[in-house]
């Protein structure tokens, strides 16, 4: 333990934030020592709401780089350690304990503190979605944010993987901001890297231009540059562009294709089971599947379906093996599914659909009737 808590400067660029900021600022109280905010621009009330919590508000003209606002702010920061977080994210009460906890012990030597970023939960309240990101950072290092857009920051040295969870509180909207932000970097011919092509595809992607998404999927791919998880996800996404065109044969290409970049991931193992299971191909589709609860999950801060790695490859199962009339192996991996979704109404459905048509009998049933 460390003799004295480290100091914290949060660092924030916004713009028009006023519905967030306040949320957001109240979920983190306590952690930091100064909140620096940077404002490219609001025309609402932000600066106002932001006034009742530090008066360390600064101007940055909008010259279409995320990355030099986002240097800009981590400059004005004067503490040990740098926080960064956008508006609409957010600390839940127990992560907030947690992060308090971690101030008070983190040792010096740590260079950054990496933290799942929550997208999505189930409607149980259960993390769907989420992948790491380096949310704390030591000043000293002075360690600088790259990309126009869909910036990253580069770290190095002593990296801390926390359970601290940020949970982002926004819904997902397809904006044509970035995307005219990388078309008018194209088109002044600014070399892209690795990343940035990724990322661009992904922004093709996501305005369903799908024949240019997989000419920059490609493009990314040839070059053998950028990170595994980069190129695992564009794998994930071409099959996604080609299951939109309709192409059966390039989509399961693409899916095979993943296990060249790593080990089998439950992910496309639960896409190559759906594959098989729309082509009621079913025992190939119950190979993918049962291969998908096998499988050591990964320890790596790319984006993680916490789906397939714990209770949907058991749902499609049941689906599998009640085609092919395997009801017994059908009850057992939805009783599976059930322990990770206890209340979810299709496994429900099927539990009960199991055990009225083919008087299969669960275990709970059997140990109350012994009782009785």
């Amino acid at each position: 333990m460390e003799d004295n808590p480290i100091t914290i400067s949060l660092c924030m660029i916004v713009r028009n934030e006023e519905n967030t900021i306040a949320r957001c600022l109240d979920s983190v109280k306590g952690i930091p020592d100064e909140i620096i905010i940077v404002d490219t621009g609001s025309t609402d009330n932000t600066k106002e709401i932001v006034r009742q919590y530090t008066n360390q508000i600064y101007d940055f003209e909008w010259i279409d780089d995320f990355a030099a606002a986002r240097n800009f702010a981590f400059d004005q920061a004067t503490m040990d350690y740098i926080l960064w977080l956008d508006a609409d994210d957010v600390l839940l009460e127990v992560d907030c304990r947690k992060f308090l906890d971690l101030k008070g012990n983190l040792a010096t030597l740590i260079d950054a503190v990496n933290m799942p970023y929550v997208l999505k939960r189930d409607e149980f309240g259960v993390v769907t979605y989420s992948f790491g990101r380096n949310r704390l950072v030591k000043r000293s290092n002075n360690f600088r944010w790259i990309g126009t857009v869909h910036e990253y920051i580069n770290v190095y040295g002593q990296i801390l993987k926390s359970d601290i969870c940020v949970t982002h509180t926004g819904t997902f909207k397809v904006s044509d901001r970035n995307l005219k932000i990388f078309e008018k970097n194209q088109a002044k011919g600014m070399p892209f890297s690795p990343r940035d092509l990724y990322n661009y595809g992904n922004e093709l992607f996501h305005h369903q231009f799908y024949h240019r998404a997989i000419e920059v999927y490609q493009e990314f791919l040839n070059a053998g540059q950028g990170s595994v998880e980069d190129k695992i996800s564009a794998c994930a996404r071409l099959t996604d562009c080609f299951q939109q065109l309709g192409d059966k044969a390039k989509e399961l290409e693409w899916n095979l294709k993943s296990f060249e970049y790593a080990n089998p991931r439950a992910e496309f193992c639960c896409r190559l089971g759906f594959y098989f299971l729309r082509a009621e191909q079913y025992e190939q589709a119950a190979f993918w599947y049962g291969l998908a609860t096998k499988l050591e999950k990964p320890d790596t801060r790319g984006p993680m379906l916490e789906a397939c790695w714990t209770w949907l490859p058991h749902l499609q199962l049941c689906v599998c093996y009640d085609r092919l009339g395997k009801q017994e192996l059908a009850y057992k991996h939805n009783e599976i599914a059930r322990t990770f979704r206890p209340e979810d109404p299709q496994i429900i459905h099927n539990k009960n659909y199991l055990e009225r048509t083919f008087g299969i009998k669960s275990v709970e049933k059997e140990v109350r009737g012994d009782e009785l």
